[in-house]
Parts: structure tokens; C-alpha cells; sequence
């Protein structure tokens, strides 16, 4: 680890690429802090601390909603955005060749995301807005002019346009995803406030749960850095052919397939499915018509079930696991360029058949990955029924985007620095 770190202090194209992202994440971290007017800051927080849905959004937000900032919506529409373009991606043939066809269908599709990332950044802050004002009995918004309303609303929505751009540019210098580094910035930058609180609350008849909690936490950031970087190697042969006096191919190599081929997207997916209809039936809780104001307390409370939200958050990340894998996973193509390239699967024919291998060996491995994944997911809550330590519930689903999040960044810095060695800089 000390010899990676001289390393790349000594490049000093990638250091200043390091200094540029650290400047980035402090931007971002001061506009989280910086709160739009007319909000009680610390009835905010208690509530937060105190709603686990919320305090799930505010994690994804980077801390932004808790403190109501100007960036309090995070980078979830863009999320969002990312999501339906994808489904759409799928659906509509049209684009599906334009994303295939050239780097410039893909830029153009970019391009169309971040134009919805606008409406949806109004919606979803309108959405808080109204929602948080309807929690009357702890006042957490205060009355607003139909101007300062509508000037929060613009703001806020400013601030996810600058955290996309904030992303992007981040995105470019290759040290880790712009996106997942806002979001682990903010979840760092939360973890002395949950130490601080678990100190101040501390019992020393609590020793034995904090200890089971540090033991469930080493075990999972094992169990983490071991799934993620879990793969199955597909043996590939190339066929020899000769071209005058020279032979060529005769290469036998391996197709690596990852265990968690989709990373941290699902349980960010899942996070914002789960979300959506507790927040939804808020707005129809006091409906005039009896039955919609049913359904809404029906839903409510069922969400506030940890059992039934334990459970429907594990089937949403099983899902999505599924999901975004048969998105970024083409068997189709790749049984295609082997049979371009002369390659094959020793025992299996190229074309058709190769496709069909990849893809069952693809379903039996992602099998693993999704189940893991979605016990990660519901492990605050089990970590919370077993050491009662409120202050540290978050702990699981905070230590996957974490430990994910620093292999991927560590894995672009050392292409970077292999990079190097090889051009010989």
C-alpha cells in the first residue's frame, strides 16, 4: 500500500488529477452546507436521524437534504434519469442502434439525460418541499411565499445540475466515477457525526453490541472486496491460420465474468423504487375521498413494517441486480466478436451457441451476487435488531458504496500508472 501511495505521488499527472477531484468534493461539501432560507436546521436533523426512509434519501443526497442545502436533492434525478434512459435504451429499437452504432449516439443519449434530469430535479423538489411541510407536527418548513417557494424549488434544482457537472468532471480525470464519489464523499463526511453520537449515548453494558457491530462491519467489508472482485474465467481459444510465412492466432486467454457485474447501481436503484410509494401516498393521506386516504395509511404503515421493508428492499435489490446486468451484459455481442476474431469456447460452437453458454453461465453467477448484495442491504436493519445501536443503522449499505467505491477508484488509478510503466514515463 505505502509503495502504490509513493507512486502515485510521484506521477504528477495523476496527483494533480487527485488534487483536482479533492477540489471538487470540497465544493460540493460547502454547498451541502450552505441551506435554503426559511428552514429549522435543527428540526431537520433530529428527523432525519430519527425517519429511516428519509434518512435513507439523505445519504444518497450526501447530506444535503438533512441540512435542506441548495444541492439538497444530490445527484438523485440524474440517478433517475440514468435509469429510464436505460429502460428506454431497451424498449425502443431506435435507441438501442443509436447507442450501439458510434460514440456519437451514446453522447447524444447523455445528452438527452441530462436534458431530463431538469424536469425531474423540479418534480422531486417540489415532491420534498410539499412533503416536508405536510410534517406539521415538528415544523420543519416554515411557511413560504408563493416567490420563495418557487425560488427554492429553482435553486435546488440548480444545484443537481451542478453536481451532474460537478460528476462529469470528475468523471473525466479517471480517478473513480464522479457520481459514486459525491455520493461517498457524503457518506464520509457523515461518519464522525454517527461516532459522536454513538459516544455520546454510550453504556458500557452496550460493549458487547458494539462489538458485534465492528465484527458484522470487518466481515462485511470481506465480504465485499471478495464478491467484488469474484470472477469466473471462460477459457477462449483463437485458431491458428497461416499468412505467407508467418502464422498467426494459436492464443489461448480467458473472458473474466464477474460475480457482481452491476457494482453498487442496484442498491441505489432499489433505494429510489422503495422510496417512491411511502413519499407518494403522503400527498394522499388526507385526501378528501376515503378510500385514497386508506390506501395511503395502508401503504404508510406497511412501509413502516420492517419486516414487509426489510423484505421488499431485498427483492428490489435481487431485481435490479438482474437488471442492470442484462443491460451492461451483452452475450449477444460478445459471441459475435469472437466469431469475427476467430476465437471460440473450447467444446462450445461460435455464434448462437456461445451466446446461450455465456448467458446461463452469466444467470448462475449473477445468482451469488444478487443474493449478496441484497443481504447487504437489509443488514442495518438486522444489525440494528441485534445491537439496538440506532446511531450506526445506516452502517451496512454505507460500507458497501464505500468499499466499492474506493476498488473502483483504485483499480482506474492503477491502469493509469500501468499506463505509465508501459509508455515508459
Amino acid at each position: 500500500m505505502l509503495k502504490k501511495l509513493k507512486q502515485i505521488w510521484k506521477a504528477r499527472d495523476i496527483r494533480r488529477k487527485i488534487y483536482f477531484v479533492f477540489a471538487m468534493l470540497i465544493v460540493f461539501r460547502i454547498a451541502a452546507h450552505i441551506p435554503l432560507p426559511g428552514i429549522d436546521s435543527s428540526a431537520l436533523s433530529d428527523f432525519f436521524a430519527s425517519n429511516q426512509l428519509f434518512g435513507l434519501l439523505n445519504l444518497f443526497s450526501g447530506g444535503g437534504l438533512e441540512n435542506f442545502s441548495i444541492v439538497m436533492l444530490g445527484v438523485g434525478p440524474y440517478i433517475t434519469a440514468s435509469i429510464i434512459m436505460q429502460l428506454l435504451t431497451m424498449i425502443v429499437p431506435k435507441l438501442e442502434a443509436m447507442q450501439k452504432e458510434s460514440e456519437a449516439g451514446q453522447q447524444r443519449i447523455n445528452q438527452w439525460t441530462r436534458m431530463l434530469t431538469v424536469p425531474l430535479a423540479i418534480v422531486q423538489g417540489y415532491g420534498f418541499i410539499i412533503l416536508l411541510q405536510q410534517q406539521s407536527q415538528v415544523n420543519l418548513v416554515g411557511s413560504l411565499t408563493a416567490f420563495a417557494f418557487i425560488t427554492a424549488l429553482l435553486v435546488a434544482a440548480t444545484g443537481t445540475i451542478i453536481l451532474m457537472w460537478l460528476g462529469e468532471l470528475i468523471s473525466e480525470k479517471k480517478v473513480g466515477n464522479g457520481i459514486s464519489l459525491m455520493i461517498f464523499a457524503g457518506i464520509v463526511s457523515a461518519l464522525p457525526g454517527a461516532l459522536r453520537n454513538t459516544i455520546a449515548v454510550y453504556d458500557p453494558s452496550q460493549l458487547i453490541n458494539l462489538l458485534i457491530f465492528v465484527a458484522l462491519a470487518l466481515i462485511t467489508i470481506v465480504g465485499i472486496v471478495f464478491i467484488t472482485e469474484g470472477q469466473r474465467n471462460i477459457p477462449i481459444s483463437y485458431a491458428r491460420h497461416v499468412s505467407g510465412n508467418r502464422s498467426i492466432g494459436g492464443v489461448n486467454t480467458y473472458l473474466p465474468l464477474r460475480v457482481n457485474q452491476a457494482g453498487v447501481i442496484p442498491i441505489i436503484f432499489a433505494i429510489s423504487i422503495v422510496l417512491f410509494p411511502p413519499m407518494i401516498a403522503r400527498f394522499f393521506q388526507f385526501a378528501s375521498t376515503a378510500w385514497v386516504a386508506n390506501s395511503a395509511d395502508f401503504v404508510i404503515r406497511a412501509f413502516n413494517n420492517q419486516w414487509f421493508y426489510g423484505i421488499f428492499y431485498f427483492f428490489m435489490v435481487f431485481v435490479f441486480t438482474y437488471f442492470y446486468t442484462a443491460v451492461v451484459f451483452k452475450p449477444e455481442q460478445i459471441a459475435e466478436n469472437l466469431q469475427k476474431q476467430g476465437g471460440f469456447i473450447p467444446g462450445i460452437r461460435p455464434g448462437r451457441h456461445t451466446e446461450d453458454y455465456l448467458r446461463a453461465i452469466m444467470n448462475r453467477i449473477v445468482l451469488t451476487g444478487a443474493l449478496f448484495l441484497g443481504v447487504i442491504a437489509v443488514l442495518p436493519l438486522i444489525v440494528q435488531g441485534l445491537t439496538n445501536l440506532q446511531t450506526l443503522a445506516l452502517g451496512g449499505t454505507s460500507l458497501l458504496i464505500v468499499v466499492a467505491v474506493v476498488i473502483e477508484s483504485m483499480k482506474q488509478i492503477d491502469s493509469q500508472l500501468v499506463m505509465r510503466d508501459y509508455e515508459g514515463l
